[in-house]
């Protein structure tokens, strides 16, 4: 772990970089990823409150957890913020930790439609580790769905015929593309971090870059005509 202070500001420089932090919400602001509380939300252009300063901090035990870049994969979920931080920070592998924080915007283009189609394309870019014509299937059929062109009992049946395919999938890294392809067909928030996950079994860095990237993308707003893919 690395320890910093900060007197504020929405990210750290480093290496000429301005280091930009996140922080992953219920929709209300309560948390997503355990914790208790809410947080002060963001009212348009307007950042939220300061969280109130806590002191000893330790991870995962006591402080405000914010997500960097590299760590939003590992931490989807309903609503992502932007967020700064002030006084002490601890690093981890996975997060940081700090005294005090507070969410600057809410990243609007991050919502059940581009988290399925982020699910999609996770999955969609491992698929080719799998041959079996079942596996690009479900992916299409979540794709559709994500866009308001299937059903929910086509959702339900591609989720069945993910299953299905799983069964027969021998390989490991086959296995991996069906699990992805699977996940791309659950709930929008869980869909999207399990595919991502499924996909980094197969390929763990080459994945975990690419993936990284394109939802950077999508968090930017990447088109707001996005279909995925």
């Amino acid at each position: 772990m690395a320890r910093f202070t900060q007197g504020g500001g929405a990210g750290q420089q480093l290496q000429g970089r301005l280091s930009m932090y996140y922080k992953v919400l219920n929709d209300d602001g309560t948390p997503y990823h355990g914790g208790s509380g809410k947080w002060l939300l963001p009212d348009g252009d307007t950042p939220g409150e300061w969280m109130p300063r806590i002191d000893n901090i330790v991870p995962c035990e006591s402080g405000y957890h914010l997500c960097r870049e590299g760590d939003l994969l590992r931490w989807l979920g309903p609503a992502i913020f932007e967020a700064e931080y002030r006084g002490e920070m601890i690093e981890t592998d996975d997060k940081i930790v700090v005294s005090e924080a507070r969410l600057i915007r809410r990243l609007d283009a991050w919502n059940e439609r581009t988290a399925r189609l982020f699910a999609c394309d996770c999955a969609e870019h491992v698929v080719y580790l799998n041959d079996d014509p079942r596996v690009q299937s479900v992916i299409d059929v979540a794709r559709r769905y994500a866009n308001g062109k299937a059903s929910d009992e086509e959702l339900a049946a591609a989720r069945s015929a993910a299953v299905a395919a799983a069964r027969s999938a021998a390989r490991a890294a086959r296995s991996a593309a069906v699990a992805a392809a699977g996940a791309a067909a659950r709930d929008a928030w869980d869909g999207a971090w399990a595919a991502a996950g499924a996909a980094w079994d197969a390929a763990w860095d080459a994945e975990r870059g690419w993936q990284t990237q394109r939802l950077m993308k999508v968090l930017e707003g990447w088109a707001s005509n996005y279909r995925g893919g």
